[in-house]
């Protein structure tokens, strides 16, 4: 049996999941925005304990990280994106959930052929991408100031 694009287009119809994207895009929206929300919580109320604005936000992205990826060690930020779709990618705790799972699923390797090595699957192109673009960024400002 000879697969046209066509009939590819077809059975790729059959088997991917039905979105709703009047629910899926507001929910996600919904979620995204309360993360920021819980974010903002957090500044406003590390700035009370005395901090300076700059250690209350280093302070906050610490404990968003570190809630992501108890969240994800628990199964639970897998469960919350089921629903929240993009909603959970918010970059911060999207990223520790990445990293945490690929963690997660390489502990039966070892913690440096397995950890070591398969937790930079995801943080590597984010590392490398990232000095990238501020290289790039700070040359242009540089430049053009």
């Amino acid at each position: 049996m000879k697969v046209t694009p066509e009939l590819y287009k077809d059975m790729q119809k059959q088997v991917e999941p039905k979105s709703n994207s009047k629910v899926n895009i507001p929910v996600a929206f919904l979620v995204g925005g309360l993360i920021c929300v819980v974010g903002q919580l957090l500044l406003e109320w590390y700035m009370r304990l005395g901090l300076e604005k700059t250690q209350a936000s280093a302070w906050v992205s610490v404990t968003l990280v570190a809630c992501s990826a108890v969240l994800t060690g628990f199964g639970l930020y897998e469960k919350l994106a089921r629903h929240a779709g993009a909603g959970t990618l918010v970059p911060i705790t999207g990223f520790a959930n990445a990293i945490t799972s690929c963690a997660i699923e390489a502990k039966t390797e070892g913690f440096v052929l397995g950890v070591g090595t398969k937790i930079f699957t995801i943080a590597g192109p984010v590392i490398l991408y990232g000095c990238a673009a501020a290289a790039l960024y700070g040359a242009f400002y540089a430049l053009f100031r």
